[in-house]
């Protein structure tokens, strides 16, 4: 046990505590100077290195300079003699680090033929002529840029230095503490994002602002992007490609930009082989885009492609739709299966054709998204090296994962998951409200059936998605040092890490209130409408928050007011330098969300005052919706100009495409009547429960867990807590048996002899084929009704969960009103089904959105 505890300890040593400390002030005689008495410290890297270790060491020599004011000396080639230098490189290809290993003053075997792992250490008289060496070496290129950009990171330069604007704490000197650190390799092998629908951002914000030379999304930019991923540990990208900019290929200095940065180009489920086919497929040239009849020329272009990029790292994607995200053209659903398996092979021997190393070890995906899951499910037969990529619905919840079997396929499985989409029923492109919790659910359960090799997310504009993306890049290089419950603090740990501990629990509030109020209906969707409906659904209307009942629609307006108000202190408490970081990262989003929510809900109100014959009140409500309208147009005009504009047309609402709710929405204000204001503090007499109940979560009782994971989950559910009923990869259970995992709720005498109870869960998909989403539902122990909620996609009723992520199951159970207490029973039969909220009803539920809010049954 003793040998034990020192393995464990030296182990700890090396990953945990020997992180790379920065003071600026020497703790020690061997603390290493970065910077002292006004001078910067020598940085080597060798001329056989790779680029970008260079580029990563003079950006590295760089931060010293943001930080101190003094910039570090970059010099390419061996050190001669210094007091103290800093030598960065990778193994075999740094000589001076080569020899040190050789002569055992640094231990390489926790790293050397390892993935994009690190040392960090400090050499007492390395060599003669120097006193002391920091070493920074990598196994491979992208290990020695992370391990340089920790160091980055340690000294106080986010990553989010330049796209969030996030100041730098100054420092008249850097002292890094004697360290011998040894990174792990990363959880999930390539971590990337796709940049989409950037047309009503990224892409005007390049032509017009930041490249207008260029007049596009170009090599400039994407040398901002390549940066920004590196530093935040990702190592993949796939580039814009809608017909507002122009495809990635089109400038060929674009994939040298990212070879420079060491980033794996990879492209969207629709562009085979890196070919884009929405901007470089002509068809007046070229012919129809159809696999049947125009397979020759299909192939000529993709063959082309491959021999341009082939010298370039990348990650294939395998694969045949229409044009863009249409789905395949002029196939019977017969032949679609052998098509695609032709298809795939085609498309392998092009990539045999020009890449020297077996087939089985270069990188390809096969993404089964939208109707391409339909033709895998249908017994489509992949290589078993080609990495199968599984997607969400769209809006968070993953359609399918590995199965057993596919978990043992040596191309493992990889994600492809939104926070930001375009598509039907309704896109949200303005600001991202996937909460942090959400993601590492979602995200975890498809990285324990197998999902390791590759994670893809769709970041829209990546502004202003930057603390999602953040969260997203940190489980995807650790997921271990994330669970459930720690992940929804990430994000305001990361914030106060920016801004100051001091505001950490404030940054928690805002943030918990921020994703919980856009739980029940994101911004985008307050308008109520469809997009690409039937024409009913299309246009905008009243929301179903209801002004009458329990305060659902002024507690709504309340709850944002404060998150608005909160918003402003901080801003106005924070440094001025800060200001812009905090209004970018999530200033804007909640006083813009608050106004957007105000906008419909004042409509709303205009429109019933003014059935009632309230016409001053409803013209007062009017004034407000316009108010709230051109509110966001100034927030959009403040984001757009503030540090003197550099993300002039970066900020906009919407596509004007199909979407409405950018829209000011119908009023009437009647002229010649004044205005009267509207007292739009809760009411008490809304606030009592009368023959109905809810359910306080938090109270439960676990009766038999039987081996499953029964818990309490903060950062999800109407009222920001959900009981999970298992772990998703756990074991099947019967929701009817009397063994089944159970808990348990006390209810109140109920003077009626039979009650509903309504359910709401989230909208979750079973995980593989032969699961499902079955839980069980009983009252003082009557037989166990059981629901199970298969969702498909594109119904009116799946359309209805996503937007209030939420599916509603509704059960009746007789009641013995003599009883003075009464207990309710929630059973495990597929685990990781979530249940939000639970509404038990004996005749007097009034009429709201998805029920009253659990504040009703506290305030009793």
């Amino acid at each position: 046990m003793k040998h034990l505890f020192v393995i464990l300890f030296l182990f700890c040593g090396l990953s945990v505590f020997a992180q790379p400390k920065i003071n600026d002030k020497p703790k020690s005689s061997v603390d290493f100077p970065l910077c002292a008495g006004g001078e910067s410290c020598d940085i080597f890297v060798s001329p056989e290195d790779f680029e970008v270790v260079k580029k990563a060491a003079s950006l590295f020599a760089e931060d010293i300079g943001r930080v101190t004011g003094t910039k570090g000396h970059v010099q390419v080639g061996n050190p001669g003699e210094g007091q103290n230098i800093v030598v960065i490189g990778t193994l075999n290809h740094n000589s001076f680090i080569d020899k040190l290993a050789g002569d055992n003053q640094i231990d390489v075997t926790g790293i050397q033929n390892g993935w994009e792992q690190y040392l960090i250490k400090t050499v007492e008289n390395p060599v003669k002529g120097i006193k002391r060496a920091l070493i920074i070496a990598g196994c491979d290129r992208r290990g020695t840029a992370y391990g340089t950009f920790a160091l980055s990171e340690a000294i106080g330069v986010s990553p989010l230095y330049w796209w969030a604007d996030v100041p730098v704490k100054k420092k008249n000197a850097l002292y890094l503490q004697k360290t011998d650190y040894v990174s792990k390799a990363p959880s999930v092998k390539y971590r990337g994002f796709f940049i989409n629908d950037e047309g009503w951002g990224i892409t005007p914000w390049a032509s017009k602002t930041f490249d207008k030379e260029l007049g596009d999304i170009g090599p400039k930019t994407y040398a901002k992007v390549c940066e920004l991923i590196l530093r935040m540990k990702g190592n993949m990208l796939a580039p814009a490609m809608h017909p507002s900019s122009g495809s990635f290929n089109k400038y060929p200095e674009n994939k040298l930009v990212a070879d420079s940065f060491a980033i794996v180009m990879t492209s969207s489920h629709c562009e085979p082989l890196l070919f884009n086919n929405v901007t470089e497929w002509d068809e007046k040239t070229m012919g129809e885009w159809n696999y049947v009849t125009n397979k020759d020329g299909i192939n000529k272009v993709l063959d082309k492609r491959i021999s341009e990029n082939a010298p370039y790292e990348n990650f294939y994607t395998l694969a045949m739709r229409g044009i863009h995200d249409a789905g395949l053209v002029g196939v019977p659903k017969e032949r679609e299966v052998s098509l695609i398996e032709e298809v795939l092979a085609d498309q392998r021997n092009i990539l045999s054709r020009y890449i020297p190393h077996p087939i089985d070890s270069i990188p390809q995906q096969f993404v089964p998204y939208k109707e391409v899951l339909d033709i895998y499910e249908r017994g489509l037969k992949i290589p078993d090296d080609v990495t199968l990529v599984w997607v969400d619905d769209n809006y968070g919840y993953m359609k399918r994962l590995s199965n057993p079997q596919e978990q043992q396929r040596s191309g493992r499985a990889g994600v492809y998951y939104h926070t930001s989409y375009l598509g039907a029923p309704h896109d949200y492109l303005w600001v991202c409200t996937i909460p942090p919790v959400l993601i590492y659910e979602e995200l975890k359960k498809a990285y324990d059936t197998g999902a390791d090799r590759y994670w893809l997310l769709n970041v829209g504009d990546i502004k202003p998605a930057e603390l999602a993306i953040k969260t997203f890049f940190d489980m995807a290089w650790d997921i271990d040092k994330y669970d459930i419950h720690s992940i929804n603090e990430h994000q305001s740990a990361f914030m106060a890490k920016l801004f100051g501990e001091e505001y950490k629990p404030r940054f928690q509030r805002m943030l918990d209130e921020y994703y919980r109020l856009a739980w029940s209906r994101k911004p985008e969707f307050m308008g109520w409408e469809r997009e690409w409906d039937e024409p009913e659904y299309t246009e905008l209307a009243s929301t179903d928050y209801s002004f009458q009942n329990y305060n659902d629609a002024l507690r709504r307006l309340d709850d944002y007011q404060r998150l608005s108000d909160e918003a402003l202190h901080l801003y106005h408490e924070l440094p001025e330098a800060s200001r812009p970081a905090f209004f970018e990262l999530i200033g804007y989003q909640a006083l813009a969300s608050y106004q957007m929510n105000r906008k419909f809900l004042m409509a709303q109100l205009n429109r019933e005052l003014l059935a009632e014959g309230k016409v001053e009140q409803a013209n007062w409500a009017a004034s407000q919706s316009q108010l709230a309208y051109d509110s966001i147009a100034s927030l959009n005009h403040r984001y757009n100009t503030q540090l003197d504009g550099k993300w002039n047309y970066m900020m906009t609402l919407a596509p004007g495409w199909v979407a409405k709710y950018q829209h000011m929405p119908e009023v009437t204000y009647t002229k010649g009547k004044g205005e009267m204001p509207v007292d739009l503090s809760l009411r008490l007499e809304q606030d009592v429960l009368e023959r109905c109940t809810l359910v306080d979560l938090t109270r439960y009782q676990v009766k038999s867990a039987s081996g499953h994971t029964l818990r309490l989950v903060k950062g999800l559910g109407y009222d920001w807590n959900i009981i999970q009923l298992g772990e998703a990869t756990e074991a099947l259970a019967d929701p009817t048996s009397p063994s089944a995992p159970q808990i348990e709720y006390a209810l109140p005498q109920i003077d009626a002899d039979s009650v509903t109870v309504h359910v709401y869960s989230l909208p979750v998909f079973p995980i593989y084929k032969g699961r499902g989403t079955r839980f069980g539902v009983s009252v003082d122990g009557h037989p166990v009704q059981v629901t199970n909620n298969i969702p498909k996609e594109y119904s009116k009723s799946w359309k209805d969960n996503v937007l209030q992520n939420g599916v509603k199951a509704t059960f009746s159970f007789p009641i013995d009103p003599r009883r003075k207490s009464h207990t309710l029973t929630l059973s495990c039969g597929d685990p990781g089904v979530m249940i939000q909220r639970i509404i038990v009803d004996w005749g007097g539920l009034k009429e709201t959105y998805v029920g009253p809010d659990i504040r009703l049954l506290k305030s009793k």
